[in-house]
């Protein structure tokens, strides 16, 4: 039986956004294992989050993601994925999500939408660029 790339690439993103749920709650970064992720990322991925985030900059390889989580949860003291929609699937997918946060600094909550594109090669998730509607609400409900 023969796969297609969009079966493959979907099944590939439905399994990442599982086992990123499994690992939140075994406590997340600093607690649970990032080997619970490992297997979604190819060895060398790339995620470009915006520069001006909190978060922001260029994470590389397993351990850029690792920090990349670590750095997410000392942002956000809560983040759900409220809605999510699969808009494409193929070696380039592109995944719209309705986050809910809430700072860990301020404790201010904030819903906002990020679109992204996740490329997939030989079953795992190689390059993430989320693309955020407005940065600077995001880092308003950051800053103290």
């Amino acid at each position: 039986m023969t796969h297609s790339p969009t079966t493959d690439s979907r099944a590939v993103l439905t399994a990442m956004y599982t086992a990123e749920a499994r690992y939140l709650a075994a406590g997340g970064p600093g607690t649970a294992s990032f080997d619970l992720l490992a297997p979604c990322f190819a060895p060398d991925v790339v995620l470009h989050q915006a520069a001006a985030l909190p978060y922001g900059g260029v994470w590389r390889g397993h351990r850029g993601m690792e920090r990349f989580f670590l750095a997410m949860s000392d942002t956000w003291a809560m983040l759900e994925l409220v809605e999510q929609d699969f808009l494409a699937t193929g070696e380039i997918s592109v995944v719209h999500t309705i986050v809910r946060a809430r700072s860990r600094a301020t404790r201010r909550e904030l819903t906002f939408p990020i679109l992204q594109t996740l490329t997939v090669r030989d079953g795992r998730i190689s390059e993430i660029r989320p693309f955020y509607w407005d940065t600077d609400a995001i880092v308003r409900a950051c800053a103290p």
